[in-house]
């Protein structure tokens, strides 16, 4: 909540629109209150951040921000449901400030037509309390993450790819960074939706989540995603997640940061590969196949339902600790189920200086071009 700011009665008619909340022990009057005397960025407002902010505004949060630079296209409506055919050439932010204000008329709405960058992210962060990453760009990702860290601010970031969607929240001095998790990025290493595709109904979910984190985060209730990295696989309908812990190097909340304000230069392009299903089932038929090894990054039990032969086990979770079992003298190829993950530690591996080889679309691609993997 922002201080200063005095907690308004509730009037008659949010009793009624409420009340599915204030039968709840866990938010009731004062909960409610509460919620519509807090502040939310959401900074894109696309795949995720349409439902977030669809659910943040039905909630009652009392101050929504949107950050989105871009207009609405035809091609976003096959996901990004807080727009319809009639606002496509509009200003993203515009129009869902209308569809938010029509949801919701008892809340403030503030549209930021602009693009986030380090000379405007600490103003635009001041004024909310829970930060919200909707966004498809792994620099911004970054920015945002950095600035969370430097102004003590609360983060749920979320992203997706094709079939997969992952989620994670930071908490000032509880629980480890973005960074930690990833320490470095380079430009253009995950496709965007046009490139690789999305199921449409994947960022529902994934934005979902976020909003649900940020209420709890308000609220104080319940535990939050908090040093747990979630994964969400749409096709096989599971919910998976994995530990990690603050590192002590991390460039920005590490016991010595390096990065203590924003900056305008991007991440470094570094030499990551992506191979097709048939590009990796050429090298391995080929004279060349000695020169390569792969890693599967999947969690344990989807390695024991089936996994390619020879193929080496990681959890993504575990690469950090694990990465010197890779042989040094091979360039990997790093997979998952379906390309996120696999991508994630191909970052990793560029950050260490490995050439690495991800497979785009992971074993379900495969499984389309060949049949799935045998199990042990």
């Amino acid at each position: 909540m922002l201080p200063g700011m005095p907690i308004p009665p509730a009037s008659d008619t949010d009793s009624e629109r409420y009340a599915r909340h204030l039968a709840l022990a866990e938010v009731g009057a004062a909960g409610q209150a509460r919620l519509k005397q807090s502040a939310v960025l959401v900074v894109g407002a696309g795949g995720l951040g349409s439902p977030a902010a669809l659910y943040l505004a039905a909630s009652g949060v009392g101050r929504i921000g949107l950050v989105d630079f871009d207009r609405v296209d035809l091609s976003n409506l096959q996901r990004q449901v807080l727009f319809g055919t009639a606002e496509i050439g509009r200003l993203k932010v515009e129009a869902a400030r209308e569809r938010l204000l029509a949801l919701n008329p008892g809340i403030r709405v503030d549209a930021h037509a602009l693009r986030l960058e380090a000379g405007n992210v600490a103003r635009l962060f001041a004024d909310y309390d829970v930060i919200i990453d909707g966004t498809d760009r792994l620099a911004t990702r970054y920015r945002i993450n950095d600035a969370c860290v430097r102004l003590a601010k609360p983060l749920v970031s979320a992203a997706i790819h094709r079939f997969e969607g992952q989620a994670m929240t930071y908490l000032p001095g509880k629980g480890p960074c973005y960074r930690c998790l990833f320490p470095d990025a380079e430009r253009a290493l995950v496709p965007s939706c046009a490139e690789a595709g999305v199921l449409g109904v994947l960022p529902g979910v994934m934005g979902s989540l976020q909003a649900t984190e940020a209420i709890k985060l308000l609220l104080g209730v319940g535990e939050p995603l908090v040093g747990r990295f979630l994964v969400y696989d749409a096709l096989s309908l599971r919910f998976q997640e994995f530990r990690f812990k603050r590192r002590t190097d991390c460039a920005v909340c590490g016991d010595n940061p390096q990065i203590t304000a924003p900056t305008h230069s991007e991440p470094e392009l570094a030499t990551i590969d992506v191979w097709t299903p048939e590009q990796l089932a050429a090298t391995l038929k080929s004279p060349e196949a000695g020169k390569y090894v792969i890693v599967d990054v999947r969690e344990p039990q989807e390695w024991a339902a089936g996994r390619l032969p020879g193929s080496l086990h990681l959890p993504l979770g575990s690469l950090p600790e694990r990465f010197g079992e890779i042989p040094a003298d091979r360039t990997v190829v790093f997979l998952c189920a379906a390309g996120a993950r696999s991508m994630a530690a191909c970052r990793f591996a560029a950050q260490s200086g490995r050439p690495a080889i991800n497979l785009e679309g992971g074993l379900y691609a495969w499984s389309a071009q060949f049949g799935s993997p045998p199990a042990p």
